[in-house]
């Protein structure tokens, strides 16, 4: 049972609720600001739109990141931090934005259209990291939230200003040469050289010499630090003075600090080894994180063997030219700042070898398309969900270099990330990509088929029946082998089965299931789609014996996905068959094993499924709390009940049970209460077991 509003009255336990949002780890202390942090709040405080502007190195992040945790406690929504430097497409815009929020909307609205629909009445603050390379979408995106949603407030870095009306823009300063720059670089130079002594006149001196020198700019402080494993705080001082004049930047136009960060990372640059400045070049075709092996992929090569590239990258992690994080996935990844990731770009270029290594990098994630497609359906399915995730912005950025240089290639990553697309939420996304890509290979050819199929799942789930259906009879006629034909099979037989045809689809479904291929992803689907119709015929017995043996099969390879799939239908027959408290013990093994892969349709219906069988076990508070949990992650799947007769019939359902057993005004209520907690909570107290079971 939810709590009652109100029925926590200990201070101490409230102010130990997690705080809502995403805001990331601060990776290194925090120096001075003090102003600029109190300036910056109260700019937030009055006006919905604050962008933070300077030159790269200046700290427009981190000072971002400090402000939002310092203002956070004021939104009872959240703070919420969105990274846009490895976006470059920015028709993607509006989506990498709502994944902060696992908006996975299914329907065919726009990625804006839906976003703006999930904010609407939340007062929140969203921070929009790295805007420089996006001024117009973003300044697009930001007028649209701000329009829709009264209670956001946005804080936008860029190293020039969005141009919005309403935009109030915050210039950021390098900082104090005597005292806080001083205060950084004492900091990172003790972090480099432990027990470092500053009292010495001759080193305190020189340390102020560094500072002035590199314009109080933190990152190139941080840089400099870095150096002092090799030389003394007076030997770095004396070569900052003698070559900043040879490397500064004269270029017409440059200002002052733009020069000061562009010759220290020249400057950097100049000091690495020269197989650290290949691999420097080579490592900034990354878009994200990487680790040693993508790094030993992407960075080996002529003169730089594979056997070397671990030395060599830790000699750039020494010189902080490469960062090293623990990612959420709890991989040990490393990552270039986008200023020092911009000058490897340049130097690539100027090697001459730009294309190979995007070519080399694009070869790279189609492989692991290829790797995690064939192991999709198996024990390593939430390690490669959780991988995928992770490298997501570089699958991004593989995708569109092949779409410019490989058209063939580009439609056979496209359609080996049929399960990103369709299993992990990113329908819409792989839907361009897939449209794209059989728009460059317009003729038939050996990844056509693949692609085709992949797109019509995404229209599928979508609830676009009439184009999933052409698209599966499309398929239907090009399937050449077993398993093109059962996949085709689901396609064709699911875009019949959901607009309610269930005897039509097991038409199409029975042919494709009396070959004998072992289980595979196409057999499971169908299998899946056969007991959903047998259900739907009233065949509820049939139905609950089949989805034992796709779940007893699916547990066997260790598989999640389509298992608890399997247990939804067990929920549903068994529900059917009046054992609601049965019903609800398989509803939550469902909603357990969608929860870990962030599946929000799968929630979205399981949620609905348990709280049916809740009621029907006659508790209609619980019922109507957990449809008003449902509600909410309805809202980030877009169509409710995607429009299928059968789920809008499980909801209704509830709800008239739930309605007579509480009247209208504590249905209303209780149902208000469960949008109120949120999915997250609500979620985790209904796989607890905290509503009733019949237990």
């Amino acid at each position: 049972m939810f709590p009652a509003p109100g029925s926590v009255t200990d201070r101490a336990v409230v102010q130990t609720v997690p705080v809502v949002g995403n805001l990331p780890a601060e990776s290194t202390s925090f120096i001075g600001r003090s102003a600029e942090l109190a300036a910056l709040d109260g700019l937030l405080e009055q006006h919905r739109l604050v962008t933070v502007t300077g030159p790269g190195g200046v700290g427009k992040s981190r000072l971002a990141l400090r402000a939002a945790r310092q203002f956070q406690d004021r939104c009872p929504d959240g703070a919420w931090w969105v990274e846009l430097s490895p976006l470059r497409d920015r028709n993607l815009l509006a989506a990498t934005v709502a994944d902060a929020f696992d908006i996975t909307d299914q329907s065919l609205r726009t990625a804006c259209e839906a976003l703006c629909g999930r904010l609407a009445d939340k007062r929140m603050l969203l921070v929009l990291d790295t805007c420089e390379h996006l001024i117009s979408a973003c300044g697009h995106l930001i007028g649209e939230l701000l329009q829709t949603s009264p209670g956001l407030t946005v804080l936008a870095t860029s190293r020039q200003p969005l141009g919005r009306p309403q935009e109030r823009v915050f210039p950021l300063e390098p900082l104090p040469v005597a005292h806080e720059a001083l205060t950084l670089f004492k900091e990172r130079a003790t972090e480099a050289v432990p027990r470092l002594d500053f009292d010495d006149p001759g080193r305190a001196a020189a340390a102020a010499e560094v500072c002035r020198r590199l314009d109080g700019i933190p990152l190139a402080l941080e840089l400099a630090g870095a150096r002092l494993k090799l030389w003394s705080v007076e030997q770095l001082a004396s070569r900052l003075g003698s070559r900043f004049d040879v490397l500064a930047d004269t270029s017409v136009g440059a200002l002052p600090r733009h020069q000061t960060m562009r010759t220290a990372i020249g400057w950097s640059h100049e000091l690495c080894e020269p197989l650290e400045r290949l691999l420097w070049a080579r490592l900034s075709a990354f878009a994200g994180d990487f680790d040693l092996a993508a790094a030993q992929d992407i960075g080996a090569g002529g003169p730089l063997p594979a056997r070397a590239v671990e030395q060599v990258l830790a000699g750039l992690v020494d010189k902080s030219v490469v960062r090293t994080r623990v990612a959420p996935s709890g991989r040990l990844g490393h990552r270039m700042l986008d200023t020092i990731r911009e000058y490897g770009l340049r130097w690539l270029d100027e090697l001459g070898e730009g294309p190979e290594v995007a070519d080399r990098h694009a070869r790279r994630f189609r492989r692991i398309a290829h790797e995690a497609d064939a192991a999709w359906l198996g024990p390593g399915q939430l390690d490669w969900y959780a991988r995928l995730e992770a490298e997501h912005a570089d699958l991004r950025t593989a995708l569109e270099h092949l779409l410019a240089t490989d058209p063939e290639a580009a439609l056979d990553m496209a359609g080996s990330l049929w399960f990103v697309w369709f299993c992990c939420g990113r329908l819409r996304e792989g839907r361009g990509y897939l449209q794209r890509a059989l728009d460059g290979c317009p003729g038939p050819g050996p990844y056509r088929a693949a692609a085709v199929w992949a797109l019509g799942m995404c229209a599928f789930l979508q609830g676009d029946f009439v184009i999933a259906h052409r698209l599966g009879e499309e398929c239907s006629r090009a399937a050449t082998d077993p398993e093109q034909r059962l996949r085709a099979a689901y396609l064709h037989g699911g875009s019949v089965l959901m607009p309610g045809d269930p005897q039509g689809a097991l038409g199409i479904l029975g042919p494709a299931l009396a070959q004998d291929t072992g289980f595979t992803p196409g057999r499971a689907l169908c299998a899946l789609a056969r007991i959903y119709a047998l259900h739907n015929l009233g065949r509820h017995h049939e139905a609950s014996a089949e989805a034992v043996l796709l779940r007893d099969e699916c547990a066997a390879l260790g598989e999640r996905w389509m298992r608890a799939y399997a247990d939804y239908m067990l929920a549903v027959s068994a529900l059917a068959l009046g054992r609601p408290a049965e019903a609800a013990a398989h509803a939550r093994a469902m909603l357990g094993g969608k929860r870990l892969l962030h599946d929000s349709f799968g929630i979205a219906i399981g949620l609905d499924l348990l709280a049916c069988a809740v009621a029907f076990q006659g508790d209609g508070e619980d019922g109507a709390l957990l449809l008003g949990v449902g509600q909410e992650c309805w809202r980030t799947v877009g169509k409710a009940q995607m429009g299928a007769p059968e789920l809008t019939a499980v909801r209704q359902r509830c709800e008239r049970r739930a309605r007579a057993a509480l009247g209208d005004g504590a249905y209303d209520s209780a149902f208000d209460r469960g949008v109120a907690t949120g999915l997250d909570e609500g979620l985790a107290m209904a796989l607890k077991g905290g509503f009733a079971d019949g237990s």
